[in-house]
């Protein structure tokens, strides 16, 4: 049997635990003999995870439910398989039912053809749908739920006392959850998002990649702020609100001006 590492009360994060690295960030939270997972990650470490919560001596029977933070593929792929195998269910914010239903590929960016990546996706039920303010209880334990949208539309975080289970939202190093507009990203949406995290009495932040770290208003700050920016940037397409620099063009082709220093050649 493994002796239990958890990082907070009734809280294990599975990487840790293990030791090593085996995918995104797989929260066990538990209180008696009832427990869920926060995430999953890929179908192929599926039997790793269910391996260590076995020598933790969890009783597989009590596997609450199985939470989908989000509907991407790096953390629900194995969903299916660990639904079978601990004969529970799966709890979700209503924008990830469908993806997840329909197993598709695109939305969850299982696929991406332009990068030659193709992962299957296999489709699963969601039976629990869960909204900003509701209550998972885990025996004594209350996690509330907070929508954190702006990475994806069904973004979720679970507050736990002084600690937020994150997602996505925001890592130790100031990076956020990837913006596409395939899979729901919304700008604005994941400026208030971080807003609220910042603003929240929060100590901890335990996101879905890389270390825990301390909730950082400096850090969050220079985060919206550079998120703030990416809405005047053509780099992110669609899901900018404009790009000044064509206003600009607007005005230069109207009044004839280029470069100083460009003389253009005589007609």
């Amino acid at each position: 049997m493994l002796i239990r590492k958890p990082i907070f009360p009734g809280v294990i994060e599975l990487n840790f635990q293990a030791g090593e690295v085996l995918g995104c960030n797989v929260y066990l939270v538990y209180d008696q003999d009832e427990w869920i997972l926060i995430d999953i990650g890929y179908e192929e470490t599926v039997d790793d995870y269910i391996e260590i919560i076995r020598q933790l001596d969890f009783p597989i029977s009590r596997c609450k439910t199985l939470v989908a933070t989000h509907a991407d593929v790096d953390h629900i792929q194995g969903l299916a398989k660990a639904k079978q195998l601990l004969k529970t269910s799966v709890t979700g914010h209503p924008n990830a039912v469908k993806p997840l239903r329909d197993g598709d590929t695109l939305i969850t960016l299982a696929e991406i053809e332009a990068q030659n990546l193709k992962l299957a996706m296999p489709p699963v039920d969601v039976e629990h749908q869960v909204n900003d303010g509701d209550i998972i209880n885990v025996g004594n334990i209350e996690l509330e739920v907070w929508h954190t949208p702006g990475h994806t539309d069904s973004q979720l975080a679970f507050r736990h006392g002084d600690v937020l289970l994150s997602g996505d939202n925001i890592y130790r190093d100031g990076c956020i959850g990837a913006i596409d507009a395939h899979h729901g990203s919304d700008i604005k949406a994941f400026v208030k998002s971080l807003e609220r995290i910042r603003d929240s009495d929060v100590k901890w932040l335990a996101p879905s990649h890389g270390p825990i770290f301390r909730n950082d208003k400096d850090l969050l700050n220079r985060t919206i702020d550079r998120l703030r920016g990416y809405l005047k940037m053509a780099d992110f397409g669609t899901l900018a609100d404009s790009w000044p620099l064509m206003d600009q063009w607007d005005d230069e082709v109207a009044e004839g001006i280029l470069p100083e220093g460009l003389v253009p050649p005589k007609p």
